[in-house]
């Protein structure tokens, strides 16, 4: 059994999560600041981590910055913004290379985490809001990120249904924001969000690598001392509601492939017993190229460019992806249905399951062999408020059966079909 000596505390109201280890040449720091999706504040949630790199109070813009961490032994300073469940994370990451492989009389790590509590909490800042010029063009990069999405059309896709299927509800919002809302947000207004955000959102950071336990600790008391609003505990997501009727929604644009994404909700998330079944039934079903959406819908009907699934862990959705011709439609929906129904009826064996389990342990195996993949296994963990660490998920799914699987598989429901079709299709809308 894997064994990760973690240990975690709570330092001026900031969690704190320390995995000192020699599997690394580096160091990682992970700042993940999180709270519920919010539609008031989403986009420029998504501008902040932007801004922050911007310019500082000692670091005027990105290039002084970029030379202070390639004067850091050529340390890099990176961010993003996901969405986990129905909640909005920001992430700030530092790698530094570890101290005890470097002969320099500086700690390192002690500059590492001055300089991540340097650009999170000193921006530089005129008239009460960040920098007009930085706020401009950041509001510019995003617009064309957003944008991007659209000659993506995979992705693009799986937007749209997203956005049909969860209607009304959280989960429904992008974590990277609105183009609609750029025009309504000045400095001023995203600045007023970051300070709501430094005192409310919940801070989660990771040290990664091999370091010092006791230095950082102390060094971390001895910066981070910022007055933080106690954080009372959210729910990852709302649970999902029976499904009263299957909506299907078509598309049409100017493409050569119709993209064909089918939605399901799983009502098992990652703080449900059978959350590791449903992984696993996940696999079987759609999640690697020995699966069944793979096996029949790609090779034997020669229906789809490509066919596979991926579960979400804390909304509990499962969703199909397929790329297919447009009059392929209709039997590719009847063939990705069966197989659904061939897996609520038990229709695979005791080693599909085996073959399952071991590809899902060596692929969280594989990700803890990354700081940034440990830090994201771990962090499932803060989004469900749940304790359950990666060996217990490990030996969780060593521990399912044909008949779990079969038991949380029959707990899917199909809630939308969006099918994205050439503009010349004659099938019109449902």
């Amino acid at each position: 059994m894997v064994q990760l000596q973690v240990e975690s505390s709570e330092l001026n109201g900031m969690h704190m999560h320390l995995w000192e280890t020699d599997k690394f040449k580096t160091i990682t720091l992970l700042l993940m600041a999180k709270a519920p999706l919010d539609e008031e504040t989403l986009t420029a949630k998504a501008l902040i981590p932007h801004i922050l790199q911007g310019g500082t109070t000692t670091y005027k813009n990105r290039k002084q910055l970029k030379q202070k961490l390639d004067d850091m032994y050529g340390a890099t300073f990176s961010t993003d913004v996901q969405k986990k469940g129905e909640q909005q994370v920001m992430t700030f990451r530092i790698d530094i290379a570890a101290d005890r492989f470097l002969s320099t009389a500086t700690p390192l790590i002690k500059e590492a985490i001055n300089l991540l509590h340097h650009i999170l909490y000193e921006p530089k800042v005129e008239n009460n809001g960040f920098q007009t010029t930085v706020v401009e063009q950041e509001k510019r990069s995003l617009k064309q990120r957003i944008d991007s999405i659209y000659d993506d059309k995979m992705r693009y896709a799986n937007v749209r249904i997203t956005e049909e299927m969860f209607n009304g509800e959280a989960y429904g919002l992008p974590a990277y924001g609105k183009v609609d809302d750029l025009n309504n947000l000045d400095e001023k207004k995203i600045y007023d969000v970051y300070k709501n955000m430094l005192a409310n959102d919940r801070f989660d950071l990771f040290v990664i690598g091999a370091f010092d336990k006791e230095e950082v600790t102390s060094t971390v008391k001895q910066l981070f001392t910022e007055t933080r609003a106690q954080q009372a505990p959210t729910p990852a997501a709302v649970k999902s509601k029976a499904v009263q009727a299957v909506k299907t929604v078509h598309d049409k644009q100017k493409v050569k492939q119709g993209k064909l994404h089918m939605g399901f909700r799983t009502h098992t998330t990652f703080s449900d017993e059978a959350y590791e079944a449903a992984q696993v039934g996940n696999a079987i079903f759609g999640g690697f190229p020995s699966s069944k959406l793979f096996i029949n819908v790609r090779e034997k009907e020669s229906l789809a460019y490509y066919a596979a699934s991926r579960i979400e862990s804390h909304k509990g959705v499962l969703m199909v992806m397929s790329g297919i011709e447009f009059d392929k439609y209709d039997r590719a929906v009847e063939i990705i249905k069966e197989q659904v129904e061939a897996m609520k009826a038990g229709d695979f064996t005791a080693e599909d399951v085996e073959q399952a389990k071991g590809m899902l342990i060596n692929q969280a195996l594989e990700a803890i062999d990354t700081p940034r993949g440990f830090a994201e296994l771990t962090y499932h963990e803060v989004v469900a408020n749940y304790a359950k660490s990666i060996e217990e998920r490990i030996e969780g799914i060593r521990a399912v059966t044909k008949e779990s699987v079969v038991a949380a598989v029959n707990k899917w429901e199909l809630d939308t079909i969006y099918f994205l079709k050439g503009e010349d299709e004659a099938n019109e809308a449902n």
